[in-house]
């Protein structure tokens, strides 16, 4: 009798050894390890906007992780982010860099990273974004007289630049700047007609009195002795005319942008570059990119698949749930646990 029940032990052993183990838990949106992913994404998709203004994690929409193997994990993330005051040549920190207001007219970009963890360590391999100003109705309904963005290539903000950068090209006694990009612009049209201008401009190897005498002899500084700023304008046409203009210089940094920053070909004039092509009819300027890292491994695959779910299909997933939830019964104070995603909103909600 014993030697059977030996027997049988030893036959369901193995059984119970082979069982598989439970998979891992999701992880949530807010979980430590999502928000970690989040900040390497928003840096690398920050290291790669050419144009315009960096931009803040606002929230975690979804996130989805695919084990490829022992310590080696295949994540897809989608980020909803918010464009800040910084524009890229800015050497400011992103973390001390102020998100744009909504009052400020804000922008909002979309990601979706795909991104590899592999011994812990994380990095990009593919992401794909796009951006998008707010509603301007959404806007005025909340502010009848705040300021809206306008194009770039309005006539009015080009008059303004031209004439805000003419007006401290005229003042100043250090380096005569030229106009690298135009940011962003604004119009106001009650209770009076003002138009809001940010550019950034960098240092020539002229002084302000030399180029009054041949501005085609100035050039942009070589990368050695780069010199990048940041002007506002502000000029008011109605119900009286006024312009003011403050330009901050950055002093040379030791990395350089991206060539590709650059809209204004060295030697031209300030006012032959003011309305660039690529920038004809934005009221900001797109984060719009698809982007593969090139020393990913051809075994990760830079495509997004297409049954990863979207942020509205796990919100609307997320609620059918709470309904389910409520259908039964529960001991007197329950709370249901909050969805896993999407996230946190950090700022607000356009």
């Amino acid at each position: 009798m014993k030697a059977l029940v030996a027997l049988i032990l030893l036959v369901q052993l193995p059984i119970h050894k082979a069982a598989p183990a439970a998979p891992p838990a999701p992880l949530g949106c807010d979980d430590p390890e999502s928000e970690a992913a989040a900040e390497v994404a928003v840096s690398y998709i920050n290291d790669n906007i050419h144009h315009g203004y960096y931009f803040a994690l606002n929230r975690i929409e979804n996130i989805r992780v695919l084990p490829q193997g022992l310590n080696n994990d295949i994540i897809f993330l989608e980020l909803e982010l918010l464009e800040t005051t910084c524009h890229i040549l800015n050497p400011t920190p992103l973390e001390n860099c102020t998100v744009r207001s909504f009052m400020d007219h804000a922008v909002e970009g979309d990601c979706d990273i795909k991104m590899q963890r592999l011994d812990g360590k994380l990095s990009v391999l593919a992401s794909k974004c796009h951006s998008h100003a707010d509603s301007s109705k959404d806007l005025i309904k909340v502010c009848p007289d705040c300021p809206l963005l306008t194009n770039l290539s309005n006539t009015e903000v080009l008059t303004t630049v031209t004439a805000a950068l003419n007006h401290y090209n005229s003042k100043t006694a250090d380096a005569y700047l030229k106009l690298i990009e135009i940011g962003r612009a604004k119009i106001q049209y009650h209770p009076a007609h003002v138009v809001f201008s940010e550019f950034a401009v960098a240092a020539t190897n002229c002084s302000a009195a030399e180029a009054k005498v041949n501005v085609e002899n100035c050039q942009l500084l070589p990368d050695d002795q780069s010199n990048f700023g940041f002007c506002t304008a502000t000029m008011v046409t109605r119900p009286s005319q006024d312009l003011t203009v403050d330009c901050k210089l950055y002093g040379h940094q030791v990395s350089t942008p991206d060539p590709g920053v650059f809209y204004c070909p060295p030697g031209q004039d300030t006012a032959a570059v003011l309305a660039p092509s690529v920038v004809q009819g934005l009221r900001n300027h797109n984060l719009g990119f698809s982007h593969n890292n090139p020393v990913a491994s051809e075994s990760s695959s830079s495509e997004f698949p297409s049954s990863i779910l979207s942020a509205k299909s796990v919100a609307n997933r997320a609620v059918a749930e709470v309904a389910q939830h409520d259908k039964v019964p529960h001991p007197v104070g329950f709370v249901p646990p909050p969805p896993p995603c999407p996230g946190r909103i950090r700022h607000f909600k356009i």
